[in-house]
């Protein structure tokens, strides 16, 4: 996978197919509907590593979402370039859709004041987290449909 991005932020469009209690952490444990979720991150260094970190099925928990990956699964990834404040304006971007609920308080977002970098939704919310780029002026949008086989990902541009 290619998203031939050094720095920047990423959405995950995690799917949940039955309910699950989560340990988070610090953060304790949580119930988590079935549905979609979509966390946003950034890296600072590295994008593209960080990226197939999220997909690797094997790695210790380091970040909040590593423990929401054990049970879900990573359906659409999307990329844009930009530094750590894009993340926040991103988070609220996606917090403010239609149908977006805030599951955990903290999620994702201990380095920074936002409520949460992590937004559940009922209903795949894929197509407007894509589009958000064009409404709020966001800088191009790497998309990776995460279901396709690993030789077969390759990132567009959308």
């Amino acid at each position: 996978m290619d998203f031939s991005l050094n720095k920047g932020i990423y959405c995950l469009i995690i799917r949940l197919f039955q309910e699950q209690k989560i340990p988070i952490g610090k953060l304790g444990t949580y119930h988590f509907p079935t549905g979609f979720y979509v966390y946003i991150g950034s890296a600072q260094n590295n994008l593209n590593h960080r990226i197939e970190r999220h997909l690797s099925k094997t790695k210790n928990n380091r970040w909040h979402i590593d423990y929401l990956l054990h049970y879900g699964k990573i359906t659409t990834i999307c990329s844009y370039a930009g530094g750590k404040s894009l993340e926040c304006m991103m988070g609220r971007k996606v917090g403010a859709l239609e149908g977006a609920i805030l599951p955990v308080k903290g999620f994702g977002s201990s380095d920074c004041s936002c409520d949460s970098h992590l937004y559940f939704f009922r209903n795949n919310p894929g197509n407007a987290i894509v589009s958000l780029k064009s409404k709020f002026a966001m800088p191009e949008c790497k998309h990776y449909n995460a279901n396709r086989k690993h030789s077969e990902r390759k990132a567009k541009e959308v």
